[in-house]
């Protein structure tokens, strides 16, 4: 027994000095080996130093449930998660900035957020997000920035925000918001701004704002309001910038602006054809004013306005004679800034208002000007003609419902299988969407000549007669996006001349509907994403649409591009994202001139020649080429393309090399990430160009194997490259020697990451001959896949 005992004793002491042991060589392992070993997940990119993650275009239907809980930063852009159940980020409550875009979330569970009580950055943009209910947004107590841009968010139920008492910017463009509820943001006690741009807004309860005492900026620009919003506007005292542009407002009456602290009001792009001398009245503190590019021919001097600075003009059809005399008298006097020229007499056309004499501002004889007054008063006489017949109380069609002050009328989602008629005549904005009309005849809208937005979503429309528009005189915008359309007859848009936006996105429209468009000679953006277009097969494509600006294209079939079908003397923003085209349109673009933003990320382009894009190169300030399958650019592919590019975009793609990037001085944002980026001597081009550019960045090998993940600064293969000891002509590998190009340092946003996991490939050898000659190879017919989003 005691021989056991001793035995026992001995045994434990044993296993107590194992367990001090372990428990020692453990607690080792921790400080040694890095916190995210083993809970980064394989398809992720994680950088224990500053607890990032990212985990981008890797088809997630769920938030990864193995990431580390210490992560701060979390991106999960470009997946598949649809809905965001209850306690999604439950595992890891320590994140401060997280990017939810492109993951097609439809849905925001009740308390999905409630464990990020840390969180300060959100951002949800190019979702499928339709209603924001009350508990979306639960436990972001310390939330400041959430962007929801470029979502379907049509309704803002009350309460959806007072939990975020924090917030100073949130941010809701380009979604579907028609009305702004009262109390809408009610709990945003810190929010400076305000971004409610681009939506189909017509109208805003009287306390829509209210409890927005610290909002500062807000931006309503590209919406369709008809008239300024007085009383809402009043609730805004501490409001300094407003940016209205781009509204459909006619008039400003008198004390129309109250607002105590504002000093820029942005109301340009509108339809503004007078407005009272005391209209600003109420704005003290105004010192700079846009109302470039509306219909204005006279302007008072403005009562009110006591620091005004600048007054934009431009754009507008001013007539320089003597009733313009007090206006110049009143700027001189208080050193307001003129901008813009005048439209008028022949003799002072296109010349500057500022720079305009009182004695050249005459008047004709008062003969004439009487004569000229009556003649525009029987002109406007016979024009009002049609509208002024009916005296009658206004009616509405049935099952429909008419705000005759908002001059707005609604019959959405009604069951309607045939356009309504006797609307009220001052009707500005007509929404028919969802509906069943199948077959829209000829004259389907008589009495609505004053309507200018006009809604026709979601109603099955297979067939438009035509002249179905006829004596629609006013209307701007047009909205016939999801139906079912395949084709659009040459007199489909008849009788609606000041048509300037059309929507046609997400129809069945194989052609590009040049025809149908000959009579907009207005049109200034055109939608047509989302159809089956197949080609743009002839030169001058857009000649029946000259004053076209805007044209998307984006996720069509377009496999070819005829030269010149894309030239426009006024196009600066095109869209032909997730086509099928296997090389750049170069030949289709060849005289448009005008072209700010290209954007082609989707296609299945493997390789871009010499000179690509030249025949833009003098205009073109972004261009966007992400995922792609991109795997070669020719050393001359950006020729041409200088100071003026600001943005370049190539994340996603397989490149090993790039061409020289050193003209591009004037780039602000450059993302190369997701690229197996090759480190050899063909790649000093690059690293000499990262030396020149005052940012610290992350550049990663993914090629060849012994350097793979390692940063480019760091790999010492290029002390070794020849190009380092070369005379200042000699050329490395098919890449000029840039030794002797000093740009200047630039401050740049880079994205680049880590490459994706692949096969190592074997150190580059020099190309083909073959290959050299005949650059479109690899975008051969064997190589061409469709790469549709």
């Amino acid at each position: 027994m005691s021989n056991l005992t001793n035995s026992t004793i001995k045994m434990c002491s044993f296993a107590d000095c194992l367990s001090r042991w372990l428990v020692a060589v453990l607690m080792l392992l921790v400080i040694l080996l890095p916190a995210q070993a083993g809970r980064c997940p394989r398809f992720c990119i994680c950088d224990n130093s500053k607890l990032t993650m990212a985990c981008i275009g890797k088809n997630l239907t769920q938030v990864p449930p193995t990431i580390d809980e210490i992560t701060v930063k979390l991106d999960l852009s470009k997946n598949d998660i649809q809905v965001l159940p209850t306690h999604a980020f439950l595992h890891i409550p320590h994140l401060t900035h997280l990017t939810l875009q492109r993951c097609n979330i439809r849905a925001v569970r009740e308390g999905a957020f409630r464990t990020l009580g840390r969180l300060v950055s959100l951002n949800l943009a190019n979702n499928n997000i339709e209603i924001l209910y009350q508990e979306s947004f639960d436990g972001l107590s310390s939330l400041k920035k959430l962007t929801l841009d470029h979502n379907r968010v049509e309704e803002i139920q009350p309460g959806s925000f007072t939990q975020l008492g924090f917030l100073n910017m949130l941010s809701l463009t380009h979604n579907q918001l028609v009305y702004i509820p009262n109390m809408a943001f009610q709990g945003l006690h810190n929010i400076k701004w305000l971004r409610l741009s681009r939506n189909s807004l017509n109208n805003l309860a009287m306390e829509a704002f209210a409890g927005l005492f610290t909002l500062t900026r807000l931006s309503l620009d590209h919406n369709e309001l008809q008239f300024f919003p007085t009383q809402t506007m009043t609730r805004l005292a501490q409001v300094t910038r407003l940016d209205l542009s781009y509204n459909p407002m006619t008039y400003l009456g008198e004390d129309t602006v109250s607002m105590p602290k504002l000093t820029h009001l942005y109301l340009d792009h509108m339809s503004l054809q007078d407005l009272s001398d005391t209209a600003m009245s109420q704005a003290p503190l105004l010192s700079h004013l846009d109302l470039s590019h509306n219909q204005l021919r006279y302007l008072e001097p403005l009562s009110g306005p006591m620091e005004l600075a600048r007054l934009n003009l431009t754009g507008n059809p001013i007539h320089c004679n003597c009733y313009l005399r007090p206006l110049k008298e009143w700027a001189k006097k208080g050193k307001v800034k003129l901008m813009g020229v005048c439209a008028g007499p022949p003799h002072l056309s296109d010349e500057p208002l500022e720079a305009v004499g009182p004695m050249e501002l005459r008047c004709r004889s008062r003969e004439d000007m009487i004569k000229e007054e009556f003649e525009e008063q029987e002109e406007s006489r016979e024009r009002a003609l049609p509208t002024a017949k009916p005296k009658k109380k206004s009616k509405c069609p049935d099952n429909c419902d008419c705000d005759v002050k908002a001059q707005h009328a609604t019959c959405e989602n009604r069951g309607h299988t045939k356009v309504p008629y006797g609307f009220p005549s001052n009707t500005q904005l007509l929404d028919l969407r969802s509906n069943h009309f199948h077959y829209i005849p000829r004259n389907s809208f008589p009495g609505t000549d004053q309507v200018v937005s006009l809604h026709l979503e979601h109603c099955k429309v297979r067939e438009i007669e035509g002249s179905a528009f006829r004596g629609m005189k006013g209307l701007v915008y047009l909205y016939l996006s999801d139906n079912d359309l395949t084709s659009l007859g040459s007199e489909t848009f008849t009788g609606a001349p000041e048509l300037t936006y059309l929507h046609l996105e997400g129809n069945q429209l194989a052609m590009f509907p040049g025809a149908a468009l000959a009579p907009l000679p207005s049109l200034l953006v055109l939608h047509l994403e989302r159809n089956t277009i197949v080609k743009l097969e002839w030169a001058g494509q857009l000649s029946s649409v000259p004053k076209l600006r805007g044209l998307y294209l984006t996720n069509n079939t377009i496999a070819t591009i005829a030269p010149g079908a894309l030239n426009s003397a006024h196009l600066d923003t095109l869209h032909l994202g997730s086509n099928q085209l296997a090389e750049v349109p170069t030949d289709g673009l060849s005289k448009a001139s005008s072209l700010t933003e290209l954007y082609l990320s989707g296609n299945s382009i493997r390789w871009v020649g010499p000179k690509a894009f030249l025949p833009v190169s003098k205009s073109l300030k972004q261009l966007y080429m992400d995922d792609m399958g991109l795997e070669k650019m020719s050393r001359d592919s950006l020729a041409g393309l200088g100071s003026g590019l600001t943005t370049l975009s190539l994340g996603g793609n397989q490149l090993e090399e790039l061409p020289d990037l050193s003209p591009l001085t004037g780039l602000e944002v450059i993302n190369l990430a997701h690229n197996p980026l090759l480190c050899d001597c063909t790649l000093l081009p690059l690293r000499r160009w990262m030396e020149n550019v005052s940012l610290k960045m992350t550049a990663t090998c993914g090629h060849p194997p012994e350097f793979r993940g390692q940063s480019v600064r760091d790999v010492h293969v290029f002390k070794s490259c020849p190009g380092e000891s070369a005379s200042p002509g000699k050329t490395l590998k098919g890449f000029k020697d840039t030794k002797s190009i000093k740009p200047k340092p630039t401050l740049l946003k880079v994205t680049m990451a880590k490459a994706k996991p692949g096969k190592a490939k074997p150190m580059p050898t020099k190309p083909k001959a073959k290959h050299l000659k005949n650059p479109k190879a690899p975008a051969s017919k064997k190589n061409k896949k469709t790469n549709k989003k």
